[in-house]
C-alpha cells in the first residue's frame, strides 16, 4: 500500500452504552474514488462526523497524509478539517438557501482567507476579496452554473442545488472530497448527470473522493475500491467486482442466512 492520503485506524465511537463504530480500519489514496456502504443505520454517516471533527472518536486516530488530524486523545474542530484540506457535502442539502448561487460560492472560498473581522471592517482586504470573487466566477464557469449565478440557492431544481453544495466544497481548495448520499432523492436522470459530474470535477480538480451511497449502480461505475460496513463493522472491502459477489454483502443487504 502507498502512503494513503486518508486514513482511519482503529476508529470506535460509542454514544453511551451503543457502539456505532466498532475498530474501524481503512484507507483512501490519492486520486482515488472509493465508496463507503451498507445498510441503513450501518454507521457510514458516524465515519464521515468522525473524519470530519463533528465528533471525537472513543478510541483511534484519523491521519491526513500521514500526520494525526484527529483522535481520541485530541479532536479537531469541523473548520480546523476543512482548513487541512478536508471537505464534505450532507446526505440533506445545507446551502445558504436565500443567498445568490454566486454568494454560495463566495462563502466557500472565505475558508482560505487572511483576513480578520478588523481588517474587513477596514476594508484592508480588497485585493483578497477581488481574488476570491473572480476565484468563483472561475469555478462557477466550471461546474456549469454560471448562468445561474444570480439565482437564489433554493430556487435551483434539487439536481442543480446539489451541484452546487458540491461546488461549494470545492471552493475550499479541498485535497479531499468527502460525499454523503450525493444522489438521494434523485431521479435516474439526475443521478446519471451527477455521475458524469463527479467524474468531470474528480478530473479536472485532481480530486480524491469518498463517497456514501445507496445507488449501487452508481457506486459500482465510479468507484475504485468498495468498503462494507455493517453493524459498525467493516464486513468486506476490495474492488466493485469483487464486493458485488461477496456473500457476506449479500446477506448484509439481503438479509439472507448461512
Amino acid at each position: 500500500m502507498t502512503n494513503p492520503l486518508l486514513e482511519l485506524k482503529n476508529i470506535t465511537m460509542k454514544f453511551g452504552g451503543v457502539t456505532a463504530i466498532d475498530s474501524l480500519s481503512l484507507h483512501i489514496n490519492k486520486n482515488e474514488v472509493v465508496a463507503l456502504i451498507g445498510p441503513n443505520g450501518a454507521g457510514k454517516t458516524t465515519a464521515f462526523n468522525v473524519m470530519t471533527g463533528v465528533y471525537t472518536p472513543t478510541e483511534g486516530a484519523v491521519f491526513l497524509d500521514g500526520k494525526t488530524m484527529t483522535s481520541a486523545s485530541k479532536g479537531a474542530s469541523p473548520d480546523k478539517v476543512t482548513k487541512l484540506g478536508v471537505a464534505r457535502t450532507f446526505q440533506n442539502i445545507r446551502l445558504f438557501k436565500k443567498l445568490s448561487v454566486f454568494d454560495n460560492i463566495l462563502i466557500g472560498t472565505h475558508m482560505n482567507s487572511k483576513a480578520n473581522f478588523l481588517s474587513a471592517m477596514l476594508r484592508l482586504n480588497i485585493n483578497e476579496e477581488r481574488k476570491n470573487r473572480k476565484e468563483s466566477m472561475n469555478l462557477l464557469e466550471m461546474v456549469g452554473l454560471v448562468d445561474l449565478k444570480d439565482e437564489i440557492a433554493s430556487s435551483l431544481p434539487y439536481g442543480k442545488q446539489r451541484r452546487l453544495e458540491i461546488a461549494r466544497a470545492l471552493a475550499t481548495k479541498p485535497n479531499i472530497l468527502l460525499l454523503d448520499e450525493p444522489a438521494a432523492g434523485m431521479n435516474p436522470q439526475e443521478t446519471d448527470e451527477l455521475t458524469e459530474f463527479i467524474k468531470k470535477i474528480k478530473k479536472d480538480f485532481t480530486l480524491t473522493v469518498l463517497m456514501i451511497e445507496h445507488h449501487m449502480n452508481m457506486v459500482m461505475e465510479i468507484s475504485d475500491r468498495i468498503y462494507v460496513l455493517d453493524f459498525g463493522k467493516l464486513i468486506a472491502s476490495g474492488s466493485p467486482s469483487e464486493i458485488q459477489n461477496d456473500k457476506k454483502v449479500i446477506n448484509a443487504y439481503l438479509g439472507g442466512g448461512d
